[in-house]
């Protein structure tokens, strides 16, 4: 019965068996996570971006039903409908008055975090009838 020696053939020691240039492969592995990472970086801050937008778009709303609300009563419809959003994000309503009704439009400025895009705008509108 023949014995093998420890360290000999293909699969014996370490470094034994790697090709010339395996060992570099490690190194071009990173570099290629490098390379993606600005992908991946871009669709984190669309996915977060999007929410803001949902966000935002979902406080337009509110705005919108509290200026109305306000409106309807005759009180300060602008500066409830301003405190009726985040204190981050800017709203703006504007009155409409058709008889026995009251019609507000909200405008909410929603701020983007994704460099070079302007700022994003929501417009959310609200009926009540007029308190008299």
């Amino acid at each position: 019965m023949a014995h093998r020696r420890r360290g000999s053939g293909s699969g014996g020691g370490p470094g034994r068996g790697l090709g010339r240039g395996q060992g570099r492969d490690r190194g071009q592995a990173a570099i290629e996570y490098l390379g993606f990472l600005p992908v991946l970086l871009a669709v984190a801050l669309a996915a977060v971006q999007l929410g803001l937008v949902a966000y935002g778009a979902q406080q337009a709303g509110t705005a919108a039903r509290t200026g109305a609300r306000s409106a309807s009563l005759h009180e300060d419809y602008a500066g409830d409908c301003a405190r009726a959003v985040s204190s981050w994000l800017d709203a703006a309503c504007a009155p409409a008055y058709s008889g026995d009704e009251v019609r507000v439009t909200s405008t909410v400025t929603i701020p983007s975090v994704i460099p070079g895009v302007g700022d994003f705008e929501a417009h959310r509108t609200a009926t009540m009838p007029v308190d008299h």
